[in-house]
């Protein structure tokens, strides 16, 4: 991808040859100053920062709601079912085929189920924590926002006794090994906060006897998942597939189920976390019977992207616009002095929530405060020039600039943002006492 980039950057080269010409002729006249015309071998850019020649096609990378697919539009919602009750025929019809068709893009195993659930991944992941949780030990894995997040449920609110945690800093995951197959595992699969991923699942025993519960929410439809590792997996269709908010998604092994139907939570379950009635499955939330009213636009907002999805061929086309993403980026970090990825193993990073760190030795001068004000200042200037909208770093990261790589996203956008982001960082060096 590193030919995307180039060509980007070749159209500055022009400009800056061509405003070097302008700058000698001026020069000629005796209009510059003497000391201030730049030295024949300098860069010029280090005097001046020209805009870059082109802009995004969209501007849209926030980590979510995400990015549509190009060439959304309201058409593509034409056929809902307003004014319909969920429960009618039709569009539980509706609901059940999208159920339908993302189990088969994901390639899930014809005996896991899985249910669309109230309150978006997070309301899925509490679901999962309340209702199977506290059969057995558990260990907790919490490497960003949200894991931490599981960590203060599973401390505070559910108040387990036997939890073990294992937690690593920023940009780094923890010692994987040290979870065991005979007590539960709860992870992200992706962080979506840090850029951090777990590279892949052979960690996890294939003859455990405990539960693997992922959140997965911006690593499903993005990232290869081994179904036969995990046994309750959660996502919102907001991430990979550039959805609409508020609903959640349940993936339930068989394992899972039978956890499910054996145990009985000492806690209280409120109605929008019960997956079993009389001790049974109910199997309807599988069928497209949610738990509440679900919104039939976000459905059909669905079905359009399972659609264009469907037309790229499926989940090998969905991981391999996202990686191509992630390489575009890869190639410009490389050559890039101010700029690295959170990521500090490159086999850990993030192809949908991709992280970056401004390492500039001179900003890296400046304590925790001014160096989110710098991160912010960029964030602003590309959103002001409606260039990038939503690229800062998560509230509770480290300082930094979040782009969303997901499917949805073109990498023809990420390689013309990427000239965006070095004239950014120019502007706000150049105005920055250090």
């Amino acid at each position: 991808m590193s030919e995307k980039i180039g060509k980007y950057r070749d159209s500055l080269k022009i400009i800056e040859i061509h405003y070097v010409g302008i700058l000698t002729e001026i020069a000629g006249y005796g209009l510059w100053s003497v000391g201030r015309y730049p030295p024949p071998d300098s860069n010029i850019l280090d005097e001046v920062t020209m805009k870059p020649a082109f802009k995004p096609g969209s501007a849209l990378f926030s980590s979510g709601p995400t990015k549509k697919f190009t060439g959304w539009t309201v058409s593509h919602l034409a056929d809902v079912s307003n004014g319909r009750s969920h429960r009618a025929a039709a569009p539980k019809a509706k609901l059940q085929n999208a159920i339908e068709r993302m189990s088969a893009m994901l390639q899930l195993p014809a005996d896991y189920r899985m249910g669309i659930v109230p309150g978006s991944d997070t309301g899925a992941v509490e679901m999962a924590m309340w209702s199977v949780l506290g059969a057995r030990g558990v260990d907790v894995l919490a490497w960003e926002s949200f894991g931490k997040t599981w960590v203060a449920d599973a401390t505070k609110q559910l108040q387990l006794t036997d939890m073990r945690i294992f937690e690593a800093d920023w940009g780094h995951l923890p010692d994987l090994s040290q979870t065991d197959k005979d007590r539960d595992i709860l992870f992200t699969w992706n962080g979506t906060t840090s850029g951090v991923k777990v590279p892949n699942a052979d960690w996890i025993a294939d003859d455990r006897t405990g539960l693997t519960i992922a959140d997965a929410t911006s690593s499903c439809f993005a990232m290869d998942m081994d179904w036969s590792k995990i046994d309750i997996a959660t996502f919102s269709w907001q991430k990979s597939l550039g959805g609409e908010a508020a609903h959640g998604v349940i993936i339930l092994s068989p394992r899972a189920v039978e956890r499910l139907e054996s145990y009985t939570p000492p806690w209280p379950l409120p109605k929008i976390f019960q997956l079993t009635k009389g001790g049974k499955l109910i199997e309807g939330i599988f069928k497209g019977e949610t738990i509440n009213t679900p919104s039939l636009l976000c459905v059909e907002d669905l079905l359009a992207a399972l659609d264009w999805a469907d037309e790229l061929g499926g989940l090998p086309a969905l991981i391999a616009r996202s990686e191509e993403n992630l390489q575009v980026v890869a190639d410009w970090v490389e050559h890039t002095p101010w700029v690295s990825f959170l990521a500090k193993d490159p086999a850990t990073i993030s192809n949908t929530s991709i992280c970056l760190s401004i390492t500039d030795p001179q900003v890296q001068t400046l304590d925790a405060s001014a160096q989110s004000i710098f991160a912010k200042k960029m964030v602003k200037l590309l959103a002001d020039e409606e260039v990038a909208f939503d690229i800062g770093a998560y509230r509770t990261a480290p300082a930094g600039l979040r782009l969303w790589g997901g499917p949805t996203v073109d990498s023809d956008d990420i390689a013309a943002l990427l000239p965006w982001l070095d004239w950014a960082f120019e502007e706000v060096a150049a105005e920055t006492k250090f």
